[in-house]
């Protein structure tokens, strides 16, 4: 009876015991649900962000392409007869003007052909005023007025190639130039169509370059260029053609620039770089540090709205060199994060402390 008595005891103080306990770890559970609770009013301060206010301007971005520079004419004149050269009347880089003789081929006969005719047109001349006056009597027959006429045309028409002829032994510069190219000497037998001298004319040049399909429509005739060349000079120039369709091995469009050469420095034929002048757009300059991505790859800023929250906006690059980077897409008036950016989100509400301002 003792033992059970002691035995019912015992049980008692355990059930109490683990009473206790779970009274306890209630408390503790309430505790610790209650805690988070504390941390959440805690943490409902804004992030603090430093911000710099940056105002757009006037900036003219530039298209850089790589071209090259021609003459502005180039002709290379050929012979348009059978002969052989007599003498020449210009050498190597000589300056020539436009309708100066190059160099003079050989007769061969053709003063006496071009006299035959002339002599010929004379008597039909002669025979025509003389058959005029007859069918004007009725002397005359009207066939025989007309065939006169018809040999007078043909004889005219012979005299006039055999004056070309003669023209043709002393070929002449097409314009105002330089002999660039000599292909033959006294004594040479030349064909129709065989080359003799080139003349250039490089006291105005083109420079030449093909245009990316994304970027031609910013490029016009009468846009300004600045023709950069290997040794370091510049030369200013206009464009004065855009190809309307893209060539179709590169999808490029072709440009051509014109510029002037007073001096007639020998720098045709040479590569160059060419920098276009494009319109004029509102932009911000800004330190290239301030860049970020997107999800997507695209680059951009972050900066601080009017009602304080955390805006990411894209930008379009216009340059980007060791200064500062030139961006397009922003709004004229920038609240850019300029530090803590990494540590707030896009649609954050945030405290926006303006830079060098002494706050803590």
């Amino acid at each position: 009876m003792n033992k059970f008595k002691w035995s019912s005891v015992g049980l008692s103080v355990l059930l109490i015991l683990a009473l206790l306990v779970w009274m306890a770890s209630g408390e503790i559970k309430q505790t610790e649900t209650k805690a988070p609770e504390l941390s959440v009013k805690q943490n409902t301060e804004l992030s603090r962000v430093e911000v710099t206010t940056l105002n757009a301007l006037n900036y003219q971005p530039e298209l850089l392409v790589q071209g090259q520079v021609l003459p502005w004419r180039s002709v290379m004149v050929s012979a348009r007869v059978s002969s052989t050269v007599k003498s020449l009347a210009v050498e190597l880089g000589d300056t020539v003007s436009q309708g100066q003789t190059l160099l003079t081929l050989t007769d061969d006969g053709r003063s006496a052909e071009r006299s035959r005719w002339q002599a010929r047109v004379r008597k039909l001349n002669a025979d025509l005023n003389a058959a005029q006056s007859l069918r004007s009597r009725n002397l005359a027959s009207e066939s025989e007025l007309l065939g006169l006429e018809s040999e007078l045309a043909e004889a005219k028409a012979e005299l006039e190639m055999a004056n070309q002829a003669i023209a043709d032994l002393a070929p002449q510069a097409p314009f105002d130039g330089v002999v660039n190219q000599k292909s033959i000497d006294a004594g040479d037998l030349v064909q129709p169509g065989s080359a003799l001298m080139r003349v250039v004319q490089v006291d105005r040049l083109k420079a030449t370059a093909q245009i990316p399909q994304q970027a031609v429509h910013q490029v016009a005739e009468g846009q300004l260029v600045s023709v950069r060349l290997l040794d370091g000079d510049e030369l200013s120039g206009r464009i004065r053609f855009v190809a309307s369709a893209a060539d179709t091995g590169t999808r490029s469009f072709a440009i051509e620039v014109e510029v002037e050469n007073p001096q007639q420095r020998r720098i045709a034929g040479g590569s160059a770089n060419l920098v276009i002048a494009l319109p004029e757009v509102s932009a911000h300059h800004l330190s290239p540090a301030f860049l970020a991505l997107d999800n997507n790859g695209k680059p951009g800023v972050k900066h601080v709205s009017d009602d304080n929250k955390v805006v990411f906006s894209r930008v379009r690059l216009l340059s980007v060199k060791t200064d500062g980077a030139w961006v397009d897409g922003l709004p004229d008036n920038l609240r850019l994060i300029t530090r803590g950016a990494g540590f707030v989100s896009v649609g954050e509400e945030v405290t926006a402390v303006a830079a060098n301002s002494g706050e803590d």
